[in-house]
């Protein structure tokens, strides 16, 4: 009886394990709401906000965890920076050597809580070519982006159209979701960026 029971206990705990294996395996767009983790005093992580995906699944910020992370706030139908501001991520990780690529996560959050719906924002996805391996997007309600966007001591303000006046602003996170390092502006080259993610990766390895 007693060996019966332990087996019953070791495949409950192999069957546990690899449910936490595959979701982890999933792409941060796709992983469901963790449970409440331990992070760091300076971990953008701690916060408890719910957002939604571009897949339409419901995530905290800490399914970002685990690699470094590229990091900008924008809204989708702006037509002056945020385009350029994306592109600079993108330059970021086409300079990036292939080896790291993998290594490196890309998250856009958008300000425009009312447009940038998870449909909005897959067919942003889909018009800007962002895989979703590497790149995740997110929608959030007003106050848990003026809350991140604090954080990140980034400033916008919506005008009378809906549309957004924001500072630019690429922020570069640790595994840990600490803040390592800020590049304000656009159209600016990403070899600094790149070397902090070099350093990075090269320290978690």
């Amino acid at each position: 009886m007693k060996r019966l029971i332990l087996i019953c206990l070791t495949a409950v705990s192999v069957a546990l394990s690899s449910c936490a294996t595959q979701t982890n395996d999933l792409p941060p767009c796709c992983r469901p709401v963790t449970t409440k983790t331990k992070y760091t005093d300076k971990s953008v992580f701690q916060l408890d906000s719910v957002w939604t995906s571009d897949a339409g699944r419901k995530v905290n910020l800490g399914v970002l965890r685990g690699r470094p992370q590229v990091v900008a706030m924008f809204f989708a139908s702006c037509q002056f920076t945020c385009p350029i501001t994306v592109s600079d991520m993108k330059n970021i990780e086409a300079a990036l050597p292939k080896n790291l690529r993998t290594n490196v996560g890309f998250t856009l959050i958008s300000f425009d809580s009312k447009r940038d719906t998870p449909a909005a924002l897959k067919a942003y996805r889909a018009k800007r070519e962002l895989s979703s391996e590497s790149w995740t997007l997110l929608h959030g309600e007003p106050d848990d982006v003026r809350e991140l966007a604090a954080l990140f001591g980034l400033i916008y303000k919506q005008d009378s159209n809906g549309d957004f006046a924001h500072s630019n602003l690429i922020t570069v996170l640790n595994a840990e979701g600490e803040i390592v390092f800020q590049q304000p502006g656009i159209n600016l080259p990403p070899d600094e960026i790149v070397e902090t993610l070099k350093r990075l990766t090269a320290s978690k390895s």
